[in-house]
């Protein structure tokens, strides 16, 4: 089978996208493993499906590199919006996009047929523990201790449609994250695994941050991830609600706005990087 795709990518947080408005993929959770490694196949973070929707200008699917689903990508949501409007499928510069975490709205700012910044309405965050989901007696899990390796990270736990983990830390650049990041992911209290941001304070309005991504491992870039540690920030008193907030991720920087009544919105770029065509052969296992 013959897979056309488009590489794009968000502040580096790349996903492989195949236009499925007018037919179907078969197996996306086996082309996501068999089309994600890097090195040895396309390479991504992901596959994130283009469909139809009877609810909005179009659905977005995305598959982790594992083959799980996951819920929503920030990023990955503003290269939707950019693929629907620079190919003309949708010919206007608001639009809704379906996902499992809800209907998202999308603004693009357009230049030469092209869509260059793109904000989101990420929704509301949600930091009821049973909503997360964090297994905890508290209802809500802010800036509480929790121990990893022998160490005691603070966490704040966020809910932006899939579940985060927000801790603060002095230097993001000195972690080792391919040794702590599958700890807070697969830890008991995390019935569904995690999310986990590491979050150094510059100032009151910019923040640096590393995210591990469940099912995708250390990622460049995290959409919701930054949505959740800018309302973390607020809560812990790091930062203000109704203030634009800079993120400074590995692949660059989003500004993410949290208004006073949890209301997330996300500003940032999006980039195609090249089209083609990958040859696929099912395994049936």
């Amino acid at each position: 089978m013959k897979i056309d795709f488009t590489k794009m990518h968000g502040c580096g947080n790349d996903y492989i996208y195949v236009n499925c408005m007018d037919k179907e993929l078969p197996h996306p959770e086996e082309i996501a493993r068999a089309m994600s490694p890097r090195r040895f196949s396309v390479g991504s973070d992901g596959l994130i499906l283009i469909c139809p929707s009877s609810v909005a200008d179009a659905k977005m699917r995305m598959f982790n590199l594992d083959g799980s689903e996951g819920k929503m990508c920030g990023n990955g949501i503003r290269c939707v919006g950019k693929y629907l409007f620079d190919n003309k499928i949708v010919q206007k510069t608001e639009m809704d996009i379906e996902t499992l975490s809800g209907i998202k709205h999308l603004w693009l700012d357009a230049r030469a047929g092209k869509a260059t910044d793109i904000t989101v309405d990420m929704g509301t965050a949600a930091t009821d523990a049973k909503k997360v989901p964090v297994s905890s007696k508290k209802s809500a899990v802010i800036d509480e201790p929790l121990s990893i390796d022998g160490n005691v990270y603070n966490i704040t736990c966020v809910s932006m449609g899939n579940p985060h983990a927000v801790t603060f830390v002095e230097n993001v650049g000195g972690l080792n994250l391919e040794k702590i990041g599958p700890l807070f992911e697969h830890n008991e209290i995390f019935p569904e695994g995690v999310n986990t941001e590491f979050i150094e304070i510059v100032d009151r309005n910019t923040l640096n941050m590393r995210v591990w991504e469940r099912g995708s491992g250390e990622t460049f870039a995290c959409g919701t991830g930054a949505c959740a540690s800018v309302v973390a920030a607020a809560l812990c008193g790091h930062c203000d609600f109704d203030t634009p907030v800079k993120v400074r991720l590995v692949g660059g920087d989003l500004v993410i706005t949290v208004k006073s009544d949890f209301r997330v919105y996300m500003r940032g770029g999006a980039d195609k990087v090249y089209e083609g065509v990958y040859e696929y052969e099912y395994q049936n296992k």
